[in-house]
């Protein structure tokens, strides 16, 4: 396992998971395949996953200016699923906190 990192909460995957009421975004390991997710979703949430979707992103380059003189940097690059749920599952990630 560990194949999923976290689950992805942000304005734009509540505004998705909001219009469709079983679809669910994480972060995932970018070497994963969409059977290796399906699999662990399913273990982890026990819900029945119909399908998965993945989108890959690259990672970026990053500079601003200081006051001690330009400050470069880079993000990570990083996958990114969007899972559907059979109709009637749902996830709840804030239940355990």
């Amino acid at each position: 396992m560990g194949i999923i990192i976290k689950p992805l909460v942000t304005e734009k995957m509540t505004a998705i998971t909001e219009k469709f009421n079983n679809r669910f975004g994480f972060i995932v390991r970018p070497e994963a395949n969409k059977l290796e997710i399906k699999r662990e979703i399913e273990a982890l949430y026990n819900v029945t996953v119909v399908d998965v979707n993945t989108m890959r992103y690259m990672g970026k380059s990053k500079s601003r200016y200081t006051r001690t003189g330009l400050v470069k940097g880079r993000r990570n690059a990083y996958k990114k699923a969007i899972v559907t749920l059979k109709e009637g599952d749902t996830i709840d990630f804030y239940s355990n906190i």
